[in-house]
């Protein structure tokens, strides 16, 4: 049996190959790998190699840390920003999560989110106007669960589409 943990890891890296995208960000057109679909994929990997996957949140930062049962341990960490809001709290857990954990076993994958981010940024947002795809798009999404905060990081909502939109909930 493997005793190095770098050996171990490198095992799974090559067991794991590029993560696959299953999820689709419907307004940044773009798919990602979610938290879950990753953690599906590797867990068992990690398992094999006797190596276990802890995600605490200390001191304010969000961590990734692989502990082999033979000894010894690897971990990444990225400290939180200030957010009040809970909601917005738990995404950026999650965003840091998938990202801590991608950059520790150095996973391939295209940087869709940190793209879409840069965009936000910019503040080049577009209105979402009634009678419209992308505002018939923006209902589905909200009728099958997604929340408005979505739509607002791509779209400007004028007082009347949030309105309508809210409406769907």
């Amino acid at each position: 049996m493997e005793k190095n943990i770098y050996n171990k890891i490198l095992k799974v890296q090559k067991e794991i190959g590029t993560i696959s995208k299953e999820v689709t960000n419907p307004f940044y057109n773009s798919k990602y790998f979610d938290i879950n679909s990753l953690l599906k994929q590797l867990t068992p990997l990690l398992q094999k190699q006797n190596l276990v996957l802890l995600q605490p949140i200390q001191d304010g930062q969000v961590k990734s840390v692989i502990i082999d049962t033979d000894g010894g341990s690897v971990e990444s960490s990225m400290f939180l920003p200030e957010i009040s809001d809970p909601q917005k709290l738990g995404s950026a857990i999650t965003y840091y999560r998938r990202y801590t954990l991608q950059s520790l076993l150095a996973l391939q994958a295209e940087d869709d989110d940190a793209n879409a981010t840069v965009n936000e940024v910019k503040d080049n947002k577009k209105w979402l106007n009634l009678n419209t795809p992308e505002f018939s798009k923006a209902t589905e999404f909200i009728k099958n669960g997604g929340k408005i905060q979505s739509i607002q990081s791509k779209y400007k909502l004028s007082k009347t589409v949030k309105e309508e939109l809210l409406k769907i909930n």
